[in-house]
């Protein structure tokens, strides 16, 4: 028999409705169905509103992206600029300079970057890819650019070199050979190095790829060639032939040359260093294995682990630097990733945290021919960025000034709030700079190039980042920078958990027990909330001062239930024993207890964490003033939280799961309403909420509560809700408006009901679930008739429809508002929305005066209000007649713990914006409700539908914020198919839909957000928040607001030139190069070799950057920067000339006088 689907008669009556900019809607009210389209007798006041917002005021443009690079690969370092590049796997390069100076590129083709090459103080940069290809990237401009690539067809590239101040590029590659590139062309010459040519006649084998090049520091004309197989060749460039041929049998990683260039070190794959002199290449005059054992019986040291890298540098006044990565003895499996330090006789080493991917030694001169005089190590490992400082003997580390640490545990959530009341960013500073730690160097962070300035944007921005492992960090994200201002942990409010407890919270989370699931802030309360992922909600109140006190806890028995075998009997639930959780049993559902007396030891009402007890110390800062936990009911875990909500001014604080929704009041510690979702509908009879409460079978548990940051199966993904779950055993998944996918095989009722009862990653249950349904009646919540027990009605026609369903609930909003139709004030209200599309009107009955708020109860009762949408309902808003914005009322925060109050009877300060209340007929209130399928303006009290959008129809929306911009608001909402949409309020009109982004993982689902101003962001991998903006007044004047990565600055002045070198002018290898290299000597190189691609030359990343004036401005400073550069070289090129003519004149006057007077017979 086919089911009757209520939904549909509802959606036939709504689409049937006049009025409304796509159809009309409907309000569902007190059991009865309303069409919409008349707003009130006093006529519709949507004629009255005047939208400002047009489609002209949006625009989508990334802004900028903080965090650590994601699987870095690759290390760069501009001496004269001292600016740093970071290459990644996933083809991104991020260029960082002084604080704020952080810009992030991006390689179309997403192939791993190999290397990275400065153009040293030239403003350019050179990556060579996975895919064989090299680019130019101009760093002349804000968003850098490519300006050419080059890809080879036939070879792949290994390694890459350029020499200081030369435009000629050798590029080692797979099979041995070497290429040279023209930087200014990026083409390629005709002078080849091939590997036959470089190794001997006689040797059988081939050497391997090219895995070193480097020219030497005496003679530019001769390059060093490292192959992997222990080959050494130094090549005559001049003559076409190999100097000297060195070799060792260990594979050589890595080859650094002392700066007089009589001698290079190798580092090899056992763990041995080797030092060869040119003038003996037979063998290495020395060879150590730093970190191996000697030997007793006089044997060669053992072996040890590669050596990837090393680096030789000199110091004038004391022994050289050798700094090298790997290289420990094998017989230390414990042992960390470490970076050896070696100065004369004394050997440090560095234990790292993570792997080590790269590391570079800063020297005071970018000259390679002179002393070193090395000052700083930059240690690139695989999830942080380490500066150690050279010039003191402990070796200490620089303070790190970048976000980088925002994965210090994985993130969880996210949480962005621009333009916020401007003390709190020095506030939460303040209270979260503790003590400079010890152990750090004194000396000024060394990647110190770039410009950077604040820009026009001054609002202050704050971002919320909630981890796994229970903290929760505030971050200062003004003018597109980041920085740290204050971090709380959440898990100090519960006990250790100890490894004898058997795992008492195994059966919810398998691990990061204290994840942070969901946030709730209020900045002008200070009012904090979290709820975690082991089913709890703590409470947080700021104070400045320091206090010890205990936590006061709550427990909340909130549980769905079935049985299997329905029986008349007891009418009567005897009161809930346990006087912690302040209800009696409020079962919405009661059951699934038959295998009770067989299971034994089963738990029930006991949470998944335990409480600390005892008083606790709280700094300054977040203090824990209520914690509240779900707790098991029947050998059945809590259901994760869903949605979460808090009001400083009612002092209420509401949450709800797939099982229900409680109400606590904060302030007097009390748990106001706990119930199943079916309940809240508000009928005694059940019979008659069905038709407004239709539930579809295969509801799955809500929440994005994957904490891994392993991208989840893409398949599942594409067709899942935010709102739904998961079967792992079928890998079908369904949305709650949606039926099942096609892909997915559909579920027996056995197997749904299983899945219904656990969370994501839950193990499934050996309990047989049952499908029965029961009504309680509205409990009454005021303390004196907490002891009264409940009836409870049971129906086998009830359950035949609601078998095996859950309503999850997914948005709670308070507000003041209007809860029924009659009502002609405003009064509050908690807006309750669920995962099926409704919506439901809770009314809040607070205590008249603010004396009684700590000792009269605060009653909640539902109003019998119902509205629908199609899907999970997402988010609410409320507008004034006006079409502004109307903010929940809040309490001004005030210090709890302040020493000049010592009286507890101070008065609360409540600001409320409520509607004007005019007398006059008519409606005072638009409420805006966004579901995953739908938004809907409903003008109150009439609870007429005014406008109705349907946003999308195949997919589902992650996230909807009604926003401002402007000065004017809209809704924003990202889709799951990675559409960017705004809807105009209160019309609904659509003014901005881009196809942005593809949502790849659950980690863009779960963190994306928007904020005010035309801001949102996204976890756009485990370690970088992406910030975008959808204002294109932002965009606008996004260049300002970027920092410069190049900035003029003077090239130092090489120091001892030589006598012959001054005579000559010193430019004789620069053009001795140009002759080599250049076509006319070394013709073409074969066109299938590579082949040159021209890049978008910044003029494109320009325009994508401003419009207008702006990028005609910009490309004008460019072309100006461009002319002046080369003008300055020309002048310095006539500045060279004339004092090597004025040498050479000096020098020949000089040879005149002495043999003036001689005769020819003297010389």
């Amino acid at each position: 028999m086919k089911k009757f689907n209520f939904r549909k008669v509802l959606d036939g009556l709504t689409a049937s409705s006049p009025g409304g900019s796509s159809g009309g809607g409907s309000g569902a009210g007190g059991g009865s169905v309303h069409p919409g389209g008349t707003a009130g007798a006093a006529g519709t006041p949507r004629d009255e509103i005047q939208e400002t917002l047009t489609s002209d005021y949006f625009q989508i443009c990334k802004t900028v992206r903080h965090g650590f690079p994601y699987l870095p690969t690759a290390l760069a370092f501009d001496p004269v600029q001292k600016i740093l590049a970071i290459g990644t796997r996933t083809g991104a390069i991020r260029i960082l300079g002084r604080p704020g100076v952080d810009c992030y590129c991006q390689h179309e083709s997403g192939a791993a970057v190999l290397q990275l090459q400065f153009l040293i103080n030239e403003g350019a940069l050179v990556s060579a890819s996975a895919d064989d290809t090299l680019h130019l990237w101009n760093l002349r401009q804000k968003r850098p650019a490519i300006l050419h690539s080059l890809k080879f067809n036939r070879e792949r590239i290994t390694y890459c070199h350029l020499p200081f101040q030369s435009k000629w590029l050798y590029v080692g590659t797979e099979r041995g050979n070497t290429h040279i590139v023209n930087i200014e062309s990026f083409i390629l010459s005709g002078y080849v190095i091939m590997w036959n040519k470089a190794i001997e006649l006689s040797t059988k084998t081939h050497p391997g790829p090219v895995v070193h090049l480097s020219d030497s520091p005496r003679d530019e004309g001769k390059l060093l060639i490292g192959y992997e197989n222990g080959t050494v060749v130094l090549w005559d460039l001049r003559s076409k032939r190999a100097d000297l041929r060195a070799y060792y049998d260990e594979a050589i990683h890595s080859v650094a040359w002392h700066h007089e260039g009589k001698q290079f070190m190798c580092s090899h794959s056992d763990g041995s260093l080797t030092l060869w002199n040119l003038k003996s290449p037979n063998r290495p005059f020395q060879t150590t294995i730093p970190h191996g054992k000697i030997q007793r019986d006089g044997k060669k040291p053992e072996s040890c682990k590669p050596i990837l890298k090393v680096e030789y540098k000199t110091c004038k006044n004391s022994e050289p630097f050798v700094i090298f990565s790997g290289g420990l003895s094998y017989d230390k499996a414990c042992r960390r990733p470490s970076l050896t330090i070696m100065h004369g006789k004394a050997i440090t080493v560095l234990e790292m945290d993570h792997p080590i991917v790269d590391f570079l030694t800063l020297c005071e001169t970018p000259y390679p021919n002179e002393f070193q005089e090395p000052y700083a190590v930059v240690v690139l490992l695989e999830k942080d960025l380490i500066v150690v400082d050279l010039t003191q003997s402990n070796f200490p580390i620089f303070e790190n000034p970048y976000p980088i640490d925002i994965h210090e545990s994985p993130v969880t959530c996210t949480e962005y709030f621009a333009d916020c009341p401007p003390d709190l960013i020095p506030v939460l500073y303040s209270v979260g700079a503790k003590h400079k730690k010890q152990g750090y160097s004194n000396k000024e962070w060394p990647i110190s190039g770039g410009a950077w300035n604040l820009g026009a944007q001054t609002y202050p921005e704050i971002i919320i980042t909630g981890h796994a492992d229970g903290s929760v960090k505030f971050w200062d994200a003004s003018a597109i920078t980041l920085q740290m201002l204050y971090k709380l942990k959440t898990s100090k409010v519960f006990e250790k958990q100890k490894l004898g407890e058997g795992k008492a919270t195994a059966e919810i989370v398998e691990e990061d027990p204290f994840a942070v699931q969901m946030m709730y802030w209020c900045p002008e309360s200070r009012i904090f909330c979290v709820a975690g992922v082991s089913a709890y909600v703590v409470v947080y109140r700021f104070s400045k001062h320091e206090v010890n006190t205990e936590i006061a806890s709550l427990e909340v028995r909130l549980q769905y239930e079935v049985e299997d075998i329905i029986t008349p009997e007891p009418e009567i639930i005897p009161p809930f024993p346990d006087a912690s959780s302040q209800l009696p049993s409020l079962k919405s559902l009661s059951g699934s207890t038959n295998t009770v007396a067989c299971e034994g030891t089963m738990k029930d009402s006991i949470p998944c964490l335990s409480v600390k007890t005892r008083p606790v110390r709280m700094p300054p800062g977040y203090q824990a003033d209520l914690v509240i936990q779900l707790v098991w009911v029947d050998g059945e875990p809590p259901q994760q939280i869903t949605s979460l909500a808090v009001n400083s001014a009612y002092g209420l604080v509401a949450f709800g799961n797939c099982n229900g929704l409680a109400v606590v009041d904060f302030m007097q510690k009390t748990v106001l309403l706990s119930m199943g979702t079916l309940d809240l509908y508000g009928s005694s009879d059940p019979y008659q909420r069905q038709p407004r409460s239709p539930r579809k079978s295969k509801q799955f548990a809500a929440g994005l509560t994957e904490l891994s940051d392993s991208p989840v199966s893409l398949e599942l993904e594409r067709c899942k809700s935010p709102t739904s779950g998961k079967d792992h055993v079928n890998g079908h998944c369904t949305s709650p408006t949606s039926q099942s996918c096609s892909s997915g095989k559909r579920l027996s009722s056995a197997d749904v009901s299983k899945a219904n009862r656990r969370g994501p990653g839950r193990p499934p249950f050996r309990k047989a679930q049952s499908a029965a349904c029961m009504e309680i009646s509205l409990p009454v919540t005021t303390e004196e008739n907490r002891e009264n027990s409940f009836s409870r009605s049971r129906s086998s026609s009830v359950s035949s429809i609601d078998r095996d369903s859950k309503e999850a609930i997914t948005a709670l909003y308070f507000m003041e508002s209007f809860a029924r139709k009659n009502d002609s004030a405003v009064s509050p209200c908690l807006w309750v929305g669920t995962g099926l599309g409704m919506v439901l009107i809770l009314s809040l009955n607070l205590p008249a005066s603010d004396d009684l708020r700590q000792s009269e109860p605060v009653m909640v009762s539902p109003s019998g209000t119902v509205l629908t949408l199609k899907g999970a309902v997402l988010t609410f808003a409320c507008l004034d007649c006006m079409g502004t914005l109307t903010h929940p009322p809040y309490e001004v925060w005030r210090d709890p713990h302040s020493a000049d109050d010592g009286e507890k009877t101070r008065k609360r300060k409540l600001v409320m914006h409520s509607p004007s209340s005019s007398q006059d007929m008519g409606d005072h209130q638009f409420a805006v409700i966004c579901s995953e399928k739908q938004a809907k303006v409903f003008s109150l009290p009439s609870q007429t539908c005014l406008y109705v959008h349907n946003i999308t129809e195949t997919s589902f929306l992650l996230r909807a914020d009604v926003v401002t911009l402007c000065n004017s608001v809209c809704l924003a909402c990202f889709c799951a198919n990675g559409h960017i949409m705004t809807l105009s309020l209160p019309s609904l009109r659509p003014l901005l839909d881009i196809n942005y982004l593809p949502v790849t993982d659950m980690r863009i689902a779960r963190t994306f957000c928007f904020t005010n101003e035309g801001q949102a962001l996204y976890l756009s991998s485990p370690t970088e928040i992406q910030r975008l903006t959808y204002s294109q007044e932002m965009c606008d004047n996004l260049q300002d607001m970027l920092g410069d990565l190049f900035t003029p600055v003077e090239t130092p002045e090489a120091q001892n030139r030589g006598f012959l070198k001054g005579l000559f002018g010193g430019s004789g290898q620069a053009f001795d190069r140009e002759e080599l290299f250049g076509e006319a000597t070394a013709g073409k190189a074969s066109r299938s070799l590579a082949q040159h691609i021209p890049g978008s030359g910044g003029i494109e990343g320009v325009r994508g950057a401003a419009g207008g004036v702006i990028g005609d401005l910009t490309r004008a400073r460019i072309a100006l920067d461009e002319r002046g550069q080369k003008l300055g070289e020309l002048d310095e090129r006539t500045a060279s000339m004339m004092a090597s003519a004025e040498a050479f004149s000096k020098h020949a006057h000089e040879v005149m006088l002495k043999y003036k007077d001689k005769k020819w017979y003297q010389f």
